[in-house]
């Protein structure tokens, strides 16, 4: 308020396990405030699993952070707050379903808040019941979502139907501070096939079909490939190798690589004797 960038605040929203939400007001409009709890206070599990991959472009923060100074503890936790609004910069501009960032200052995110066909605030998507019909474009909605966030490298890495609102238009995904970098990431593929499970899980309740796909492993597979892309035609099955594994084949091949290496240490040790 002091700065100009908020004019009142209305009421809280909600809190979560990360931050808490206030409706705030903005000239004429209503938007939301995002204010992150201190580290202490949060309830995020494994918050390392997600950092890796990240970078610094301070190479003082990058080794005060490697090494858990208290600079470096705080310097990671400013990093952790502003990956929510640098990726959703990221995805508005690549046409993800994402709340609109106005901007953060000081551990607050501002961004757009979004409405029902009412003009009420837009419920999560857990607080619905759907028909079976609705569940299936809203979830083929979300594995669009997920699919056109991956080809830019991004991996929600905490996906479910806690982190969905349902706006006039549909799903749109928020929570993204523990958001990772696809390429950089060891943790990736279990995070995104975990991410398309959560949100497959929940809609099976009201369309069964969806319970036997695996959306998750199809869209991974086709992003190592190289063969992802925002209108690849989806199938929700994965083919399955059967065929045996050739133990023997593999224990010859360590052997002889091992055979070859001691060969090596042998030629060694005869040059050093001459």
């Amino acid at each position: 308020m002091h700065e100009g960038l908020i004019d009142s605040v209305v009421r809280q929203l909600m809190s979560g396990k990360e931050a808490t939400v206030y409706i705030v007001r903005c000239g004429a409009e209503d938007r939301c405030a995002k204010v992150y709890k201190d580290a202490n206070k949060r309830n995020f599990r494994q918050a390392s699993l997600y950092q890796e991959g990240r970078t610094s472009k301070n190479s003082r923060e990058a080794r005060a952070m490697a090494k858990g100074t208290r600079f470096g503890r705080k310097a990671q936790e400013e990093a952790w707050q502003t990956v929510e609004v640098d990726t959703l910069y990221r995805l508005a501009a690549a046409g993800v379903r994402v709340p609109r960032p106005f901007g953060f200052f000081q551990g607050v995110v501002l961004m757009e808040l979004l409405t029902d066909a009412d003009g009420n605030v837009a419920p999560r998507l857990n607080d619905l019941v759907l028909s079976e019909g609705v569940a299936l474009a809203y979830h083929a909605t979300l594995i669009r979502e997920i699919v056109r966030m991956l080809c830019i490298g991004v991996i929600h890495g905490d996906l479910s139907e806690f982190n969905v609102l349902v706006d006039r238009d549909g799903p749109v995904i928020i929570d993204l501070p523990q958001a990772v970098n696809a390429a950089g990431n060891n943790n990736a593929a279990g995070m995104l096939q975990r991410d398309v499970q959560n949100i497959t899980n929940y809609f099976s309740r009201f369309a069964p079909s969806l319970a036997s796909t695996q959306y998750g492993k199809e869209i991974w597979a086709l992003y190592e490939s190289g063969a992802l892309h925002e209108e690849v035609a989806l199938t929700g099955r994965v083919a399955v190798d059967d065929r045996i594994a050739d133990v023997a084949g593999v224990l010859r091949d360590i052997d002889d690589v091992k055979a070859e290496h001691e060969a090596r240490l042998r030629y060694k040790a005869a040059l050093q004797e001459r």
